[in-house]
Protein backbone atom coordinates (compact mmCIF):
# COMPACT_ATOMS: atom_id res chain seq x y z
CA UNK A 1 0.00 0.00 0.00
CA UNK A 2 1.29 3.19 -1.32
CA UNK A 3 2.15 6.08 1.25
CA UNK A 4 -0.86 8.67 0.33
CA UNK A 5 -3.30 5.10 0.82
CA UNK A 6 -1.98 4.70 4.51
CA UNK A 7 -2.44 8.25 5.53
CA UNK A 8 -6.36 8.19 4.07
CA UNK A 9 -6.89 5.17 6.06
CA UNK A 10 -5.88 6.46 9.22
CA UNK A 11 -7.10 9.89 8.17
CA UNK A 12 -10.63 7.94 8.08
CA UNK A 13 -10.09 5.66 11.75
CA UNK A 14 -8.82 9.45 13.68
CA UNK A 15 -11.91 11.19 12.28
CA UNK A 16 -14.30 8.52 12.95
CA UNK A 17 -13.00 7.78 16.64
CA UNK A 18 -13.81 9.03 19.91
CA UNK A 19 -11.43 8.27 22.42
CA UNK A 20 -7.56 9.08 21.60
CA UNK A 21 -4.70 8.82 23.58
CA UNK A 22 -1.63 10.96 22.39
CA UNK A 23 1.80 9.52 23.10
CA UNK A 24 4.04 12.60 21.67
CA UNK A 25 7.96 12.27 22.00
CA UNK A 26 11.10 14.58 21.27
CA UNK A 27 10.28 14.02 17.42
CA UNK A 28 7.02 16.18 17.75
CA UNK A 29 8.71 19.00 19.04
CA UNK A 30 11.52 18.83 16.70
CA UNK A 31 9.09 18.63 13.59
CA UNK A 32 7.44 21.81 15.24
CA UNK A 33 10.93 23.60 14.60
CA UNK A 34 12.54 23.03 18.04
CA UNK A 35 15.30 21.39 17.06
CA UNK A 36 18.65 20.93 19.64
CA UNK A 37 21.27 20.98 17.09
CA UNK A 38 22.33 22.67 13.62
CA UNK A 39 21.33 25.82 12.75
CA UNK A 40 19.11 26.61 15.66
CA UNK A 41 21.48 25.69 18.16
CA UNK A 42 24.17 27.37 16.48
CA UNK A 43 21.90 30.80 16.38
CA UNK A 44 22.10 30.50 20.02
CA UNK A 45 24.85 28.64 21.63
CA UNK A 46 27.86 28.91 18.95
CA UNK A 47 29.93 30.40 21.98
CA UNK A 48 29.46 27.96 24.12
CA UNK A 49 30.41 25.38 21.04
CA UNK A 50 33.69 27.30 20.57
CA UNK A 51 34.64 27.02 23.91
CA UNK A 52 33.43 23.60 24.63
CA UNK A 53 32.75 21.69 21.93
CA UNK A 54 29.79 20.33 22.64
CA UNK A 55 26.92 20.47 19.43
CA UNK A 56 23.38 20.43 21.02
CA UNK A 57 21.67 21.71 23.33
CA UNK A 58 21.10 18.84 25.10
CA UNK A 59 24.52 17.53 25.90
CA UNK A 60 24.95 21.42 26.68
CA UNK A 61 22.33 20.50 29.88
CA UNK A 62 25.11 18.13 31.27
CA UNK A 63 27.89 19.70 30.94
CA UNK A 64 29.80 20.45 34.01
CA UNK A 65 30.89 24.23 33.44
CA UNK A 66 33.51 26.06 35.30
CA UNK A 67 31.08 28.11 37.16
CA UNK A 68 27.44 28.70 38.20
CA UNK A 69 27.70 31.59 36.17
CA UNK A 70 28.20 30.38 33.22
CA UNK A 71 25.90 27.51 34.19
CA UNK A 72 23.04 29.78 34.31
CA UNK A 73 23.82 31.28 31.51
CA UNK A 74 23.40 28.13 29.41
CA UNK A 75 20.16 27.36 31.39
CA UNK A 76 18.30 31.40 30.87
CA UNK A 77 19.00 30.74 26.81
CA UNK A 78 17.75 27.44 26.87
CA UNK A 79 14.62 28.20 28.55
CA UNK A 80 14.29 31.21 26.73
CA UNK A 81 14.50 29.73 23.25
CA UNK A 82 12.72 26.33 24.11
CA UNK A 83 10.24 27.40 27.03
CA UNK A 84 9.38 31.25 26.55
CA UNK A 85 10.18 32.56 23.60
CA UNK A 86 7.60 30.54 21.37
CA UNK A 87 5.98 31.25 18.31
CA UNK A 88 2.76 29.33 17.65
CA UNK A 89 3.32 25.45 16.49
CA UNK A 90 1.46 25.38 13.30
CA UNK A 91 1.39 20.92 13.92
CA UNK A 92 0.23 21.54 17.76
CA UNK A 93 -2.62 23.46 16.54
CA UNK A 94 -3.15 20.96 13.74
CA UNK A 95 -3.22 18.70 16.18
CA UNK A 96 -5.62 19.93 18.11
CA UNK A 97 -7.88 20.51 15.41
CA UNK A 98 -7.97 16.88 15.00
CA UNK A 99 -8.97 15.80 18.23
CA UNK A 100 -10.48 18.53 19.99
CA UNK A 101 -14.27 17.14 19.59
CA UNK A 102 -13.09 14.21 20.85
CA UNK A 103 -12.24 12.59 24.58
CA UNK A 104 -8.39 13.06 24.22
CA UNK A 105 -5.66 12.61 26.40
CA UNK A 106 -1.76 13.60 25.89
CA UNK A 107 0.78 11.75 27.75
CA UNK A 108 4.13 13.21 26.62
CA UNK A 109 8.04 13.59 27.59
CA UNK A 110 8.75 16.86 25.85
CA UNK A 111 9.34 19.58 29.04
CA UNK A 112 8.62 22.65 26.68
CA UNK A 113 5.25 23.57 27.12
CA UNK A 114 4.02 23.29 23.83
CA UNK A 115 1.06 21.88 24.24
CA UNK A 116 -0.28 23.81 26.72
CA UNK A 117 1.04 27.18 24.78
CA UNK A 118 -1.43 25.97 21.54
CA UNK A 119 -4.44 25.80 23.62
CA UNK A 120 -4.31 22.11 24.33
CA UNK A 121 -6.35 21.09 27.97
CA UNK A 122 -4.49 21.66 30.79
CA UNK A 123 -6.16 18.92 32.66
CA UNK A 124 -5.73 16.59 29.31
CA UNK A 125 -1.84 16.96 30.14
CA UNK A 126 0.38 15.14 31.56
CA UNK A 127 4.26 16.25 31.08
CA UNK A 128 5.99 13.21 33.08
CA UNK A 129 9.39 14.69 32.57
CA UNK A 130 9.32 17.80 33.99
CA UNK A 131 8.86 21.46 32.72
CA UNK A 132 11.21 23.94 31.40
CA UNK A 133 9.38 26.18 33.55
CA UNK A 134 9.63 25.52 36.91
CA UNK A 135 12.59 25.68 39.17
CA UNK A 136 13.14 23.03 42.00
CA UNK A 137 15.86 22.93 44.77
CA UNK A 138 18.57 20.88 44.33
CA UNK A 139 19.10 19.22 47.28
CA UNK A 140 16.15 18.84 47.04
CA UNK A 141 14.71 20.08 50.78
CA UNK A 142 11.15 19.97 49.75
CA UNK A 143 8.56 18.57 47.12
CA UNK A 144 7.57 21.95 45.60
CA UNK A 145 8.53 23.77 42.45
CA UNK A 146 8.68 27.79 41.55
CA UNK A 147 7.66 29.12 37.91
CA UNK A 148 11.11 30.88 36.85
CA UNK A 149 9.55 32.96 34.30
CA UNK A 150 10.58 36.32 36.08
CA UNK A 151 14.05 35.24 36.62
CA UNK A 152 14.95 33.40 33.66
CA UNK A 153 14.44 36.49 31.63
CA UNK A 154 16.41 38.62 34.24
CA UNK A 155 19.05 36.29 34.16
CA UNK A 156 18.93 35.93 30.08
CA UNK A 157 18.95 39.76 29.68
CA UNK A 158 22.10 40.36 32.74
CA UNK A 159 24.04 37.55 30.69
CA UNK A 160 27.72 39.35 30.20
CA UNK A 161 30.53 37.11 28.21
CA UNK A 162 28.66 33.90 29.02
CA UNK A 163 28.23 34.40 32.37
CA UNK A 164 25.44 35.41 34.75
CA UNK A 165 25.99 37.72 38.01
CA UNK A 166 26.33 35.79 41.12
CA UNK A 167 23.16 38.44 42.62
CA UNK A 168 20.64 36.48 40.10
CA UNK A 169 21.42 33.07 41.08
CA UNK A 170 18.08 31.13 41.68
CA UNK A 171 17.99 30.03 45.77
CA UNK A 172 15.79 27.64 47.72
CA UNK A 173 13.95 30.10 49.49
CA UNK A 174 13.32 27.00 52.02
CA UNK A 175 17.03 26.14 52.80
CA UNK A 176 19.06 28.43 50.61
CA UNK A 177 20.81 25.88 47.96
CA UNK A 178 21.01 26.67 44.47
CA UNK A 179 17.73 26.10 42.51
CA UNK A 180 17.89 23.90 39.54
CA UNK A 181 15.39 22.90 36.79
CA UNK A 182 12.33 20.55 37.07
CA UNK A 183 13.94 17.68 35.06
CA UNK A 184 14.14 14.54 35.27
CA UNK A 185 17.51 13.59 35.04
CA UNK A 186 18.29 11.73 37.95
CA UNK A 187 16.52 10.96 41.46
CA UNK A 188 16.23 14.39 42.32
CA UNK A 189 13.59 15.34 39.89
CA UNK A 190 10.64 16.40 42.51
CA UNK A 191 6.78 15.46 41.84
CA UNK A 192 4.99 18.67 42.94
CA UNK A 193 1.42 18.84 42.99
CA UNK A 194 0.83 20.06 39.62
CA UNK A 195 2.52 16.65 38.44
CA UNK A 196 0.63 14.42 40.69
CA UNK A 197 -2.27 16.02 39.67
CA UNK A 198 -1.61 15.33 36.05
CA UNK A 199 -0.86 11.55 36.54
CA UNK A 200 -4.05 11.32 38.43
CA UNK A 201 -6.14 12.44 35.08
CA UNK A 202 -3.93 10.66 33.48
CA UNK A 203 -4.72 7.12 35.58
CA UNK A 204 -8.66 8.00 35.56
CA UNK A 205 -8.11 8.54 31.45
CA UNK A 206 -6.70 4.79 31.50
CA UNK A 207 -9.04 3.28 33.96
CA UNK A 208 -12.04 5.24 31.97
CA UNK A 209 -10.90 3.85 28.48
CA UNK A 210 -8.62 1.11 28.21
CA UNK A 211 -11.64 -1.53 27.08
CA UNK A 212 -13.60 0.90 24.70
CA UNK A 213 -12.24 1.58 21.34
CA UNK A 214 -9.67 3.24 21.80
CA UNK A 215 -6.72 4.98 19.36
CA UNK A 216 -3.29 5.10 20.70
CA UNK A 217 -1.54 7.93 18.39
CA UNK A 218 2.14 7.62 18.73
CA UNK A 219 4.20 10.59 17.36
CA UNK A 220 7.68 10.98 17.34
CA UNK A 221 8.28 8.64 20.67
CA UNK A 222 11.97 7.19 19.74
CA UNK A 223 14.09 4.55 21.57
CA UNK A 224 15.42 7.03 24.66
CA UNK A 225 12.56 6.31 27.38
CA UNK A 226 10.48 3.47 25.33
CA UNK A 227 8.91 2.64 29.11
CA UNK A 228 6.97 5.44 29.45
CA UNK A 229 5.08 5.89 26.17
CA UNK A 230 5.73 3.33 23.44
CA UNK A 231 5.74 0.21 25.62
CA UNK A 232 2.79 1.12 27.90
CA UNK A 233 0.81 1.87 24.13
CA UNK A 234 1.97 -1.67 22.88
CA UNK A 235 0.82 -3.55 25.77
CA UNK A 236 -2.86 -1.17 26.10
CA UNK A 237 -2.84 -2.45 22.64
CA UNK A 238 -2.13 -6.01 22.59
CA UNK A 239 -4.89 -6.14 25.56
CA UNK A 240 -7.58 -4.98 24.08
CA UNK A 241 -8.51 -6.45 20.58
CA UNK A 242 -11.03 -2.90 19.87
CA UNK A 243 -7.84 -0.72 20.11
CA UNK A 244 -5.75 0.70 17.41
CA UNK A 245 -2.09 1.74 17.67
CA UNK A 246 -1.14 4.34 15.09
CA UNK A 247 2.96 4.89 15.09
CA UNK A 248 4.00 8.19 12.94
CA UNK A 249 7.51 8.17 13.07
CA UNK A 250 9.81 9.20 10.20
CA UNK A 251 12.48 5.67 9.78
CA UNK A 252 10.73 4.20 13.05
CA UNK A 253 7.54 2.84 12.19
CA UNK A 254 7.44 -0.56 13.69
CA UNK A 255 5.34 -2.78 16.06
CA UNK A 256 5.30 -5.62 17.74
CA UNK A 257 4.77 -9.07 15.46
CA UNK A 258 1.53 -9.20 18.15
CA UNK A 259 -0.21 -6.60 17.48
CA UNK A 260 0.60 -5.67 13.65
CA UNK A 261 -2.95 -6.80 12.90
CA UNK A 262 -4.28 -3.60 14.81
CA UNK A 263 -1.36 -1.40 14.09
CA UNK A 264 -0.54 1.60 11.55
CA UNK A 265 2.86 2.12 10.91
CA UNK A 266 3.16 5.55 9.02
CA UNK A 267 6.84 6.17 7.99
CA UNK A 268 6.54 10.12 6.99
CA UNK A 269 7.81 13.18 8.63
CA UNK A 270 4.95 13.97 11.24
CA UNK A 271 4.33 17.64 10.25
CA UNK A 272 3.71 15.68 6.37
CA UNK A 273 1.01 13.67 8.31
CA UNK A 274 -0.95 16.27 10.21
CA UNK A 275 -1.00 18.18 7.03
CA UNK A 276 -2.65 15.28 4.64
CA UNK A 277 -4.77 13.82 7.82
Amino acid sequence: MNLDKQISNVAEIIHGAKIILIGAGAGFSTAAGYTYSGERFKKYFSDFEKKYGFQDMYSGGFYPYETAGEFWAFWSRNIMCNRYDQPKSAIHQKLLELVCDKDYFVLTTNVDHLFQNNGFDKARLFYTQGDYGLFQCSTPCHDKTYDNEEIVRKMFAAEKNMSVPDELFPRCPKCGEMMTTNLRIDDKFVEDGGWKIASYNYKKFLHKHLNDEIIFLELGVGGNTPGIIKFPFWRFTAENPKAKYICVNKGEDFAPQEILPQSYLIDVDIKEFLEKV
